[in-house]
């Protein structure tokens, strides 16, 4: 992996702020549409690959074993691509959110969620204040 690819999120360098740039400008607004629609793209192939894979490789195994092991291949890949349609719901909300300017901002408290933050989990909806209150509160309730 080259060494710069570590600072690249989807294929994105982190956006360099500039002093006194007012937050959520135009410029920070197309950075982050540009990182949520890459990771849209990205998992929806990803979704592909899967439909594909799953159509080449079903095999009707006559040895039990091998189709019980095929079926926990497949039954782990649908798991996983779930999980990625559940993420690209969040990342549709996230557009949409950057369409009506309330992106970027914690729907708790309405603070500032940071470019950083938003670099690292592009749709967080919460500043790491409220977020980690959050995680405290349900922590608190499990342990009932």
């Amino acid at each position: 992996m080259p060494a710069n690819s570590a600072h690249k999120l989807h294929g994105f360098a982190p956006y360099k702020e500039k002093k006194g740039e007012e937050y959520m400008n135009e410029k920070q607004v197309e950075h982050f549409r540009q990182i949520l629609n890459g990771w849209k793209s990205e998992l929806m192939e990803e979704v592909d690959r899967t439909v594909d894979h799953m159509k080449d490789d079903a095999a009707n195994f006559p040895d039990p074993a091998d189709r019980a092991s095929q079926e926990e291949e497949f039954s782990l890949e649908l798991r996983t691509r779930d999980r990625e349609r559940k993420l690209i719901k969040k990342i549709d909300e996230s557009i949409t959110m950057l369409d009506n300017g309330d992106y970027g901002y914690c729907e708790t408290c309405g603070v500032e969620i940071g470019i950083r933050r938003l670099e690292a989990r592009p749709t967080a909806t919460q500043c790491i204040d409220c977020k980690s209150l959050d995680e405290i509160k349900e922590k608190q309730i499990k342990g009932r």
